[in-house]
């Protein structure tokens, strides 16, 4: 096939990060959300994972849940130890005949203490009380120290709020085709100096062995000075790309994977920020062009940008290529 010759002349590259013996037919090595598609063994769970990526990197639901589910579990274990050792001990807690309701006054009393609220209604009674009191109002402090600090974590992590098209098309380009996809901020931030590289992972047979070859993309831009509006990156097919003849069979039997790393300058944050993404040959719309997705204001004020039409295309006939 012509373009098994083409990419046998092209070269490939190996500081991806990902070894060419991956062997990750059907897979994917970037997820969606820029993660790498990997699960480390060898050493236990505690020593691989590190608490503070996980939760600064947790959806907002997610991390909404766990400190609720924190939140209440450390009650509940303040509250066993108070239930156990005599809710008796709490003077003005009220004296109920039944275990839930001695339990509900610990658990209350438990949470007012872990918060310093102290209503002074319950107070506690006795050395041993007063210590576990006093052992549960430091952890409240800690806690919510770390809580506090988790959260203006989450909130001041420079982010790049970039919204990709779901899908990565091919489309026609000046004389031939390109492989295009689009870009934009979601948020009302800024980005200066944008950068974008493009890496094609493909999984071919050698020796009867599936590897993995890695070839850069060529861009027409690949850099734009800023991403005000949408920014639709283009990789010129032509005779220097390893897509060169491809046909829409070719680019389902690849079981190809295109890399998108973009780096830019936030200047709000003052800071650089990147984000990556990954496209499977499932996302790959063979013949399409991108619709606009801005347009002028009615009074001609501003310019509005219509994230929800980052995916709009529409099918179109592309342009047949010359058989090297």
């Amino acid at each position: 096939m012509a373009s098994q010759n083409n990419r046998q002349r092209l070269r490939d590259i190996n500081n991806t990060g990902f070894g060419p013996n991956s062997g990750v037919e059907g897979g994917r090595l970037i997820n969606t959300d820029g993660s790498t598609n990997l699960t480390k063994t060898g050493i236990p769970i505690w020593e691989r994972t590190s608490v503070y990526h996980t939760l600064l990197r947790m959806k907002r639901s997610h991390f909404l849940i766990f400190i609720f589910i924190a939140y209440t579990s450390v009650n509940l274990f303040f509250a066993l130890i108070y239930f156990a050792t005599g809710v008796e001990h709490l003077i003005g807690a009220d004296t109920s005949p039944t275990y839930f309701g001695k339990f509900l006054e610990a658990f209350f009393f438990s949470s007012q203490t872990l918060t310093t609220v102290g209503y002074g209604r319950v107070a506690p009674s006795g050395i041993l009380t007063n210590v576990i009191a006093s052992a549960e109002s430091l952890a409240g402090i800690l806690i919510f120290a770390l809580m506090t600090g988790l959260i203006y974590g989450r909130f001041a992590r420079p982010r790049a709020y970039l919204l990709f098209s779901p899908n990565i098309i091919i489309a026609p380009f000046k004389d031939g085709k390109a492989l295009m996809l689009r870009t934009a901020t979601y948020k009302n931030n800024h980005l200066t100096d944008v950068e974008a590289q493009l890496t094609l992972a493909m999984h071919v047979q050698e020796q009867g062995k599936t590897v993995t070859r890695f070839y850069p993309l060529k861009m027409e831009f690949a850099k734009i000075n800023s991403l005000a509006l949408s920014w639709t990156m283009v990789h010129p097919i032509d005779e220097e790309s390893p897509l060169y003849n491809f046909t829409k069979e070719d680019v389902e039997e690849s079981k190809m994977e295109v890399i998108v790393i973009v780096k830019a300058f936030d200047d709000h944050f003052s800071n650089i920020v990147q984000q990556r993404t990954s496209y499977t040959y499932k996302q790959v719309i063979y013949g399409a062009k991108f619709l606009p997705m801005f347009e002028r204001a009615y009074d001609g004020s501003h310019t509005i940008l219509e994230l929800d039409k980052i995916n709009a295309h529409e099918m179109v006939e592309l342009p047949e290529q010359v058989l090297a």
